[in-house]
């Protein structure tokens, strides 16, 4: 097929995206595919004219544009499939606070929060209990994200996000287990344990993307009665959000269980990347998770266009 990859965009993970690009590409040109490379921050003109030539476009961005729904949107009017979710279940999913609303809809616990905009005047107490995460409400792999241990914190935190051009979401630390659990066409994979590396609070950029990164266990140690929760969470928050395809949902899990964090519509495809670790666990490589992801994209355009 005439493929198209979308990576790279103008968010604050770009060089993420252009990393597990160059793993795509070659995926996809060992698939067979001709493959023509396309980045939304030196080609935002040319996605409708390619993507009305194109068979199929995969997309690997994070934050925005890709995962709001824009770059979907603009792809469902060229009439071009992609992987993944639509354009409504992409900006729920990105927007954290709410995603929280919609968990809470379909009766998932998340960690109590609340939402900070940056207005002039906005009153930046906060009655929850510390420690607190504060994170922008729309950013991922964890850039701009901060652990405040004392109210006298609170404020540079925020403004740290606020910088970033962001609303802050600030939510109650949970002091447990970190875990998350990839759904691949309605099936949750096993569940992943996170253990940051000595000396790191949290699940950091560094923590994520260096090589000498965190832990990531695979099948995650975990009673099973454990992971069977949490890959019931991970398929009912994909399900409440409407996403195609693939998802990967983040979880704390302390004595009282696990609460979901957030849900990630297009998870990273980068060499340390949680979602192919997960995919090999079940005897899925790389190459055969991308084509995957590309015939669950045609089979979910074959639906929306009643074909």
């Amino acid at each position: 097929m005439r493929m198209i990859l979308i990576a790279g965009g103008w968010s604050t993970e770009r060089e993420v995206s252009l990393s597990g690009a160059r793993m795509i590409e070659q995926a996809l040109k060992a698939l067979g595919h001709e493959v023509r490379f396309l980045d939304p921050a030196k080609d935002f003109a040319d996605i409708i004219p390619l993507a009305s030539e194109a068979d199929f476009a995969f997309i690997n961005l994070h934050g925005s544009p890709g995962e709001d729904g824009l770059i979907q949107a603009l792809l469902e009017t060229a009439g071009c499939p992609y992987q993944g979710a639509g354009p409504k279940a992409s900006f729920l999913a990105l927007n954290k606070a709410a995603a929280k609303g919609v968990y809470a809809r379909a009766g998932l616990t998340t960690p109590a929060w609340r939402l900070y905009c940056g207005l002039e005047g906005e009153d930046r107490s906060c009655d929850l209990p510390y420690p607190l995460f504060v994170k922008p409400n729309t950013g991922g792999s964890s850039l701009g994200m901060s652990l405040v241990n004392q109210p006298a914190d609170l404020g540079p935190a925020l403004d740290k996000v606020f910088a970033l051009g962001q609303e802050a979401l600030v939510e109650t630390c949970v002091a447990g287990v970190e875990l998350t659990c990839a759904v691949l066409d309605e099936t949750p994979l096993p569940v992943i344990m996170i253990k940051p590396k000595a000396g790191s609070c949290f699940f950091d950029y560094e923590n994520k993307y260096a090589a000498n990164g965190a832990e990531e266990l695979c099948p995650a140690p975990i009673p099973p009665a454990l992971a069977l929760e949490v890959q019931r969470l991970a398929l009912a928050a994909h399900r409440a959000l409407g996403i195609d395809g693939y998802s990967r949902s983040d979880f704390m899990a302390d004595e009282s269980g696990p609460k979901i964090l957030e849900t990630n519509t297009l998870p990273g495809m980068t060499p340390t990347s949680l979602l192919p670790k997960a995919a090999a666990a079940v005897g899925l490589s790389f190459e055969e998770l991308v084509a995957e992801l590309v015939r669950l994209g045609l089979a979910a355009h074959s639906n929306r266009s009643g074909s």
